[in-house]
């Protein structure tokens, strides 16, 4: 069976399964879509007009996913703590972070009512600061875009409303966006 291609690269499998949790916990973890028909096409769209022309521009050797789609099974396990650390396996916000796509609750509502996908990722050898220039001087419309320091993977996501919104955090995880006005700055010039 010939793996699912979401854009010129990536594999449904490879977005789905790129996570630590989901590598711990496999066995127990369903990676893939329920709501096949919306989340697969959001996803498509990230990686069309994201991930497919950072891996043009600098190798899909040196691109790094580290963070791609989260199933319902892996928002669970990302919740909870890990048995020998005590810590929690990660962090999930789906109302948030758009990494749920277009999955829906068992009230049939959106866990991200912003729809669209995200995912995290970064190119190797390449501080992620310059990634975050690289993608807004080449004008990728993006819906968020997280950047969490030069050495770790940036956030970045496509949705419907293409807002363009950029954010750092403070040591100690609070949102802001200072020391990014040189981005956003040139956001408006492009």
């Amino acid at each position: 069976m010939t793996p699912q291609k979401l854009g010129k690269y990536l594999t449904l499998e490879e977005f789905c399964t790129c996570t630590q949790t989901y590598s711990k916990y496999a066995d127990q973890i369903d990676p893939y879509p329920n709501n096949w028909d919306e989340t697969v096409p959001a996803i498509e769209a990230l990686c069309l007009y994201i991930i497919d022309p950072v891996i043009e521009a600098f190798g899909r050797e040196r691109f790094q996913l580290t963070y791609g789609f989260c199933s319902t099974d892996l928002k669970r396990w990302l919740a909870k703590k890990d048995p020998l650390t005590g810590l929690k396996n990660g962090k999930v916000s789906p109302n948030l972070d758009q990494h749920m796509a277009h999955e829906v609750n068992r009230n049939g509502n959106y866990y991200c009512s912003r729809l669209g996908a995200a995912c995290d990722f970064r190119v190797v050898d390449l501080p992620s600061d310059e990634l975050v220039a690289w993608i807004v001087a080449q004008g990728l419309s993006f819906d968020s875009l997280y950047f969490y320091g030069a050495e770790r993977p940036i956030h970045v996501s496509y949705g419907p409303q293409h807002k363009s919104d950029m954010w750092t955090f403070t040591d100690r995880g609070t949102p802001t966006r200072k020391g990014i006005e040189h981005w956003q700055d040139r956001l408006k010039e492009v």
